[in-house]
């Protein structure tokens, strides 16, 4: 589908009163509605318009209306612009907020400062179309009317699309820094792959006797010993 010229009604004007072409023909070119170009011919619309001559304009070829006044059914076709011009850059500040979508604001800054605690004021701002003062009144619960407010999603709300939000989210993320390390390592492969230790088996009834009977003899032989000491002592 082709592009309407920069000034169908004008253009359609001109076209009306300076060519043959019928009616469908210069509303399929003006992107216009047949009866309207029939009001435009019959004086009922299009009153004090000029008419604009699309052959200067760069829009038609002479060659290309005469041969669609020769054939009814041909249609016309605009010519490609040799000259694009520059689109207009979109102003920065604050997102333009519908009347009937004012009231939902609040909500859903509430529903930004609760789900994505990480933006900004300005990303907020540029989001759903609201003041740095109404979003710290609401973060500080200071707003006139902080006890009926119901975080609600903006997308859903249609304060803005989802590519918006998830492009800010992932701007704040990118943005904020990274957190401090805590100290905490990783234990060294000498630790984690070590065996653990096995539990010591309790002695058996058995070789609790053996003991016991090492302790004595072992008892015996140390006062043998301190026996023998003192009589040598007794001797001198």
């Amino acid at each position: 589908m082709q592009d309407a010229p920069l000034m169908p009604k004008a253009t359609a004007v001109w076209l009306v009163e300076n060519t043959a072409l019928s009616f469908d023909q210069v509303a399929d070119f003006c992107k216009l509605h047949p009866l309207e170009v029939k009001a435009i011919a019959d004086g009922d619309a299009a009153q004090g318009i000029k008419g604009l001559d699309p052959i200067q304009t760069g829009l038609l070829t002479r060659e290309e209306i005469e041969k669609a006044a020769a054939n009814p059914e041909h249609r016309l076709h605009l010519l490609s612009q040799k000259v694009r011009l520059p689109e207009a850059k979109r102003k920065k500040g604050p997102r333009y907020t519908p009347v009937s979508r004012r009231q939902d604001r609040p909500n859903a800054i509430l529903w930004l400062i609760r789900n994505h605690p990480e933006l900004k004021d300005s990303q907020i701002m540029r989001l759903v179309g609201t003041t740095k003062s109404t979003i710290q009144g609401i973060r500080e619960r200071t707003h006139w009317n902080a006890a009926n407010l119901s975080p609600l999603d903006p997308v859903t709300l249609g304060l803005c699309s989802q590519t918006d939000l998830d492009f800010e989210v992932a701007r704040a993320a990118k943005e904020k820094p990274a957190q401090a390390h805590s100290g905490v390592t990783l234990l060294p492969a000498s630790v984690t792959t070590a065996p653990e230790p096995q539990p010591e088996e309790e002695p058996t009834p058995a070789q609790e006797k053996a003991k016991d009977d090492l302790n004595v003899d072992a008892v015996f032989a140390k006062l043998k010993q301190i026996g023998g000491k003192a009589g040598d002592r007794d001797e001198e």
